[in-house]
């Protein structure tokens, strides 16, 4: 046999282990979807939703994913993340049963229903690991189509590599921008908005992104005839093709079942967008969903018999076993040692998840009534703590919640008896141990916290000139793109005119289209286009023209940015700084203060609301050297007052989380931030001529929220207070108000009623009538101050009505 000849037949040789290995991968991923619906509908598991009917599509998309490059998908992914080596059989369960060990269910740590999954972006100490060296997914959330603006920025992360200069020893996160982004979704998402405006901005930004679409005809229950129109996605998407004179899309269509078809499909489609850096919708059609949604139904109820017999043999999994027994890729033989071994060795992960599961609770259980019986022989109650503490040991398979509800509710028998000290220190010690397990890393702990950064006020020399306060930030923002070339900022009006306040003023002719950028009016991706960028080591600015418009994009915010550090465990990150404008606008969809639903949404997030343009600058300049995402919001009405220009920029920074006392006073303490801290100056002012003194604090930082507790020190002088804020009533100011008198304890303190003064319920009125009649006023504030003084000191102060 010549040389040429047996290369051919180790090539097929070749051939044939790796298909052989796809299809245990496929066996192995079904036997998993399985025996984990079996598992809920036993109990063991509390809810599922698993891949089945998707795996062999997702067998060819794998093959094309590189390293370096990011998933941004759904809740049935499971094959792809076991045919990358992602996830593997054990942990697959040990998602399913919500284990809150990292190690054991690296997806979430049990914070998120299984299907749900992510790689490890960085390590035990938060810090960034090298994205180039493995393969990535993003971290699922589960509204549809909610990954969808994510999977924008992941893709133009590499445009951005690719194309601006200085990013060359950022080795870590790309090489040269060859990087694709891979997204998934169902047919029936694809009806949603975040999909269709993710997929108009991909094509104008024209980035290396791959987008499929699994079709299996349905939505839950709901035929795609009710979903899309003309029933077919890529059909009524066919404008969107590219052609030789306009961007576009490459749009492919390839069945779900056909795996050859599939895997010469992804890999034309990885050469176009890695290449060429254009994106690509790949319609997979034909699939089948064997178990139907999820675990709470059955399919059977809504599809017909021929639906479901078409499904039987069209199922993607079989249609691959007959095209290898066809082709003489296999033998009856063979593929029956895959399929009863991977029955084996899926029952066999699933009990060893089970076990390392349970295992911890028992010991928890164990050592709960071992001291329960302990206590009990010295208690009057000893009949009833017998009691509890055996049907507590009578519970075959435990939760946390069985345990700790026993000890609280044992702890209310045992008052005043020799028992009760240490009961109530193990049920102390227990809780300490196990909530930081359910409620960790909302933010970073990593040592680039927003806490971890100093304050370094703004200098300024002898012959500081006021100016217009917008140029303070222009120049700031000069002084940062100068000194991070991994800074970027985009929004609507960003780029050519320097936004439209022109705080960005000249920035674009300066450092390129690349970093300061024109987008189209469309805030969800714009957010998006930042939570993917900034997860692939880029520091993006996602400029949101008004505050008002955050509500196109407080979804994304809120689902996706806000849980991402909690959703991982501390495995990825997303330091996105959104840039805003409001407070003290006019009109109804232009009031910019929704403050107390933004926060209430947000938590995750950082909320920022500066008084000034150099606050702002100092609070940029201290984002840039943390972790952490954050919500910025300038005043819009203060870009023409004048401010000094600092000598410093780019390098003062603002503290998060500290409060600011701009007068002092001795009378009453008035808590604001914003524009409306320009109207509590003046009605202070106003009162000192009156013989009122009024403290007056700036809160700067909505979250976090005055981490010294310098307000009640304040109170603790004054003994009154009252918040001001031009939220509508129970807003924002109901929040500050519970963190000043009952998380700081104020009420000790006070000699008066602590009070709020918001503005009215209603959307303002245009015009400055609109806004004098619809928000706090000076005139508000100043009568609300001296009507809390004349009930204290009637005499002093008679009533003015």
């Amino acid at each position: 046999m010549n040389k040429a000849a047996e290369k051919e037949i180790l090539s097929f040789e070749d051939f044939k282990t790796e298909v052989l290995n796809d299809y245990k991968i496929a066996t192995v991923s079904r036997e998993c979807s399985l025996l984990g619906r079996r598992e809920v509908l036993t109990g063991k598991a509390k809810f599922g939703i698993f891949g089945d009917g998707k795996e062999v599509p997702q067998l060819a998309l794998a093959k094309s994913f590189q390293n370096g490059d990011f998933r941004s998908g759904y809740y049935r992914d499971q094959t792809f993340m076991m045919a990358i080596g992602a996830m593997n059989i054990q942990q697959f369960f040990a998602g399913l049963y919500g284990h809150t060990d990292i190690n054991q269910d690296p997806m979430s740590a049990g914070r998120q229903m299984g299907g749900h999954f992510a790689t490890h972006s960085l390590d035990e100490n938060g810090q960034w690991k090298n994205l180039t060296e493995q393969k990535n997914s993003s971290a699922d959330i589960s509204p549809t189509a909610g990954q969808m603006p994510r999977l924008l920025g992941l893709a133009q992360a590499s445009k951005i590599f690719r194309n601006v200069k200085g990013l060359e020893e950022f080795t870590n996160f790309s090489k040269q921008g060859n990087e694709v982004a891979w997204g998934t979704i169902g047919n029936a998402s694809t009806s949603e908005g975040l999909f269709f405006e993710t997929i108009n901005a991909a094509g104008v930004l024209q980035v290396p992104m791959v987008m499929s679409v699994w079709d299996d005809e349905y939505g839950i229950s709901v035929h795609a005839r009710h979903q899309t129109t003309k029933e077919n996605i890529s059909e009524i998407l066919a404008g969107f093709q590219r052609d030789e004179n306009k961007n576009g899309y490459e749009i492919l269509r390839v069945k779900g079942w056909d795996y050859p078809a599939l895997v010469e499909t992804y890999q034309k489609a990885s050469k176009i967008a890695r290449e060429e850096h254009v994106p690509v919708l790949i319609h997979v059609n034909e699939l089948t969903q064997p178990q139907g949604h999820s675990t709470s139904g059955s399919h059977e109820r809504y599809k017909s018999k021929e639906r479901l017999a078409w499904e039987t043999e069209f199922d993607c999994v079989a249609q691959m076993r007959q095209w290898m027994l066809a082709n003489n890729i296999a033998t009856e033989e063979e593929l029956a040692e895959i399929e009863t071994t991977a029955k084996k060795d899926v029952l066999e992960g699933k009990k060893a998840a089970w076990t390392a599961f349970t295992a911890p609770i028992k010991a928890e259980q164990q050592e709960l009534v071992a001291l329960l019986n302990t206590i009990a022989a010295s208690s009057a109650n000893k009949v009833f703590i017998e009691k509890y503490a055996n049907d507590l040991a009578a519970i075959k398979e435990p939760i946390r919640k069985d345990i700790i509800t026993t000890a609280r509710k044992i702890l209310r028998m045992i008052i005043g008896e020799n028992g009760q000290s240490q009961l109530a220190t193990w049920i102390t010690n227990y809780t300490n141990t196990i909530q930081p397990k359910f409620s960790s890393h909302l933010f970073s702990q990593s040592d680039k916290n927003v806490f971890s950064v100093q304050e370094v006020k703004p200098t300024y020399d002898e012959t500081a000139e006021e100016v217009d306060a917008r140029l303070v930030l222009r120049d700031n923002f000069d002084a940062i793109f100068a000194k991070y070339p991994e800074t970027l900022i985009f929004g609507e009006d960003s780029g050519n005119i320097g936004d439209v306040n022109q705080g960005l003023e000249g920035m674009q002719e300066k450092y390129g289209e690349f970093r300061v950028a024109d987008a189209g009016i469309r805030e969800a991706t714009i957010l998006g286009q930042g939570i993917g960028m900034a997860m692939r080591g880029l520091r993006p600015i996602a400029e949101i023209q008004y505050l008002d418009y955050l509500l196109y994009a407080i979804q994304i915010m809120s689902d996706d940015l806000a849980t991402l550090q909690y959703r991982t465990h501390g495995k990825q990150k997303a330091p996105l700084i959104i840039r805003t404008r409001g407070h003290r606008l006019e009109g109804i969809w232009h009031s910019g203060s929704p403050m107390g639903m933004i926060i209430n949404a947000i938590r995750g997030i950082h909320v920022l609301v500066p008084r000034n343009m150099t606050k702002a600058a100092g609070f940029y300049n201290t984002l840039l050297e943390t972790d952490e995402p954050a919500l910025i919001v300038e005043c819009l009405n203060g870009y023409r007052l004048k401010e000094k220009m600092p000598t410093n920029l780019g390098t003062f920074k603002t503290p998060i989380g500290v409060v600011e006392t701009i007068k002092e006073g001795s009378d009453i303490t008035l808590v604001s931030y914003g524009s409306t801290i320009r109207l509590v100056e003046q009605a202070a002012k106003e009162l000192e001529t009156v013989g009122i003194s009024a403290e007056i604090i700036d809160i700067q930082s909505l979250l976090p929220f005055d981490i010294n507790h310098d307000i009640v020190k304040s109170v603790a002088k004054t003994n009154r207070l009252l918040v001001i804020d031009e939220d509508v009533p129970g807003g924002a100011s109901a929040y500050i108000l519970q963190e000043i008198v009952e998380n700081q304890k104020a009420y000790r303190h006070l000699d008066s009623e602590p009070q709020t003064l918001a503005a009215q319920p209603h959307r303002p009125a245009y015009g400055t009538d609109g806004d004098y009649f619809s928000k706090p006023s000076v005139e508000d504030i100043f009568e609300k101050v001296y009507a809390i003084m004349h009930e204290a000191n009637p005499k002093k102060f008679p009533s003015l009505y």
